[in-house]
């Protein structure tokens, strides 16, 4: 059965539009994936060895990941966390200049495939356009996809309203859209699998792609437990959440609050004083941290 994905690479905007020409906040920045893992140090180790990535200390002290200008951060678990593809945060993906290479190129160092090499050409209107997902790290899934750039690319996420979600970052975190065109609520199908209405957004270089989460329900239906009606919360499971900054983390987060925006932890002070973050609710409970300040690497 054919999952579906799409890509894209632009760089972030100070200010960012949202429909009718209304300008929002300054733009939040991306800063982090965060993962649960049994074994954290296996973890950095299979994704500095198998993308274009490399080791470094979050903090000048914490062992993590270092992606493209942003990172991949760990959280030591003693269980395998929930993996299965039924929340908002689907997968996290690497671009390849010659997909059909990479894969090969995968497969002949022993890299694990949750979904092979599949071409989609026909619905990115891209010859010769193809993706695989990776199986990483307590089953966490990783695309490949035909990119111009070999690095980390990209976030997809499900939501029950794929426009609302997207209006929500726009909003809230002052991301771009891919397209001028209005969002559309148009039901589309490709293969049989529902990949409409569909949003394409950007913060900094990190494209953020919002499929239904009907798409889930038909692609992996063994996964969807009975009784299950609605998308798991991320928190807990294998991609445990996503991280934003901003340089003013207190302006931020007012202005959230004042927005309805759904704040699960304040304004606080972690490791020793040196960050500042804060935990909000996104769309389709997903959980988001806020961060004071950008990613760099020390």
């Amino acid at each position: 059965m054919v999952k579906v994905a799409l890509v894209g690479v632009l760089s972030g905007l100070a200010l960012a539009v949202v429909e009718g020409g209304q300008e929002t906040a300054p733009a939040a920045h991306f800063h982090h994936v965060h993962l649960n893992a049994v074994d954290p140090p296996r973890a950095i180790d299979f994704y500095t060895k198998t993308f274009d990535s490399e080791k470094a200390k979050f903090l000048s002290r914490i062992d993590a990941v270092w992606a493209n200008a942003s990172w991949l951060l760990f959280t030591k678990v003693d269980a395998p966390p929930p993996w299965e593809p039924v929340s908002a945060i689907w997968h996290i993906g690497w671009g390849a200049e010659d997909m059909k290479a990479e894969y090969q190129k995968q497969v002949d160092r022993g890299t694990r495939f949750f979904t092979q090499l599949t071409d989609i050409s026909d619905l990115t209107r891209t010859p010769g356009f193809f993706y695989a997902y990776v199986e990483g790290p307590d089953r966490a899934l990783i695309e490949l996809n035909t990119a111009s750039h070999h690095h980390f690319g990209h976030v997809h996420l499900f939501s029950e309203d794929p426009v609302a979600a997207a209006e929500w970052y726009m909003k809230h975190l002052g991301a771009t859209r891919r397209s001028t065109l209005p969002l559309s609520r148009e039901v589309r199908t490709y293969r049989g699998l529902q990949v409409g209405p569909a949003a394409s957004l950007f913060l900094d270089d990190v494209n953020v792609i919002i499929f239904p989460a009907q798409h889930s329900r038909q692609a992996y239906p063994e996964y969807w437990k009975e009784g299950q009606t609605a998308l798991a919360p991320t928190k807990g499971r294998v991609i445990d959440h996503l991280g934003f900054s901003f340089d003013n983390l207190a302006e931020a987060v007012d202005r959230m609050k004042q927005d309805g925006v759904k704040v699960t932890e304040d304004v606080h002070a972690v490791a020793g004083g040196a960050l500042k973050i804060a935990y909000i609710e996104g769309p389709d409970q997903t959980r988001i941290e806020l961060v004071e300040g950008r990613a760099a690497k020390p």
